[in-house]
């Protein structure tokens, strides 16, 4: 499901140096491009958090839309693995 599992056993030669996250890179754009629409939560299929988001950026008037903002940079400066790990795998649906 949209990532490298080095515990499947699939990959016996696995080298956390050549991890790449499937997603990552995206959710982070979008979480940084498209904040005020609260993409990157609809991208990781955090589909209530998402519309959370998009009514809080509606009742704040875009205000709340920082946090998405933050979000995309989180996503982009920790590792792919990390990531995965996190909103892959364990499905973390803020911060």
């Amino acid at each position: 499901y949209g990532y490298n599992n080095p515990d499947s056993g699939h990959n016996r030669n696995y080298d956390p140096r050549n991890y790449r996250s499937e997603k990552k890179l995206a959710a982070g754009l979008l979480g940084l491009l498209l904040s005020l629409f609260a993409a990157n939560k609809f991208y990781l299929g955090y589909m209530k958090e998402g519309l959370i988001q998009i009514v809080l950026n509606i009742v704040t008037c875009g205000v709340a839309s920082i946090i998405p903002l933050i979000e995309g940079i989180i996503y982009l400066t920790m590792s792919d693995e990390q990531f995965d790990q996190t909103y892959i795998q364990n499905k973390k649906g803020w911060f």
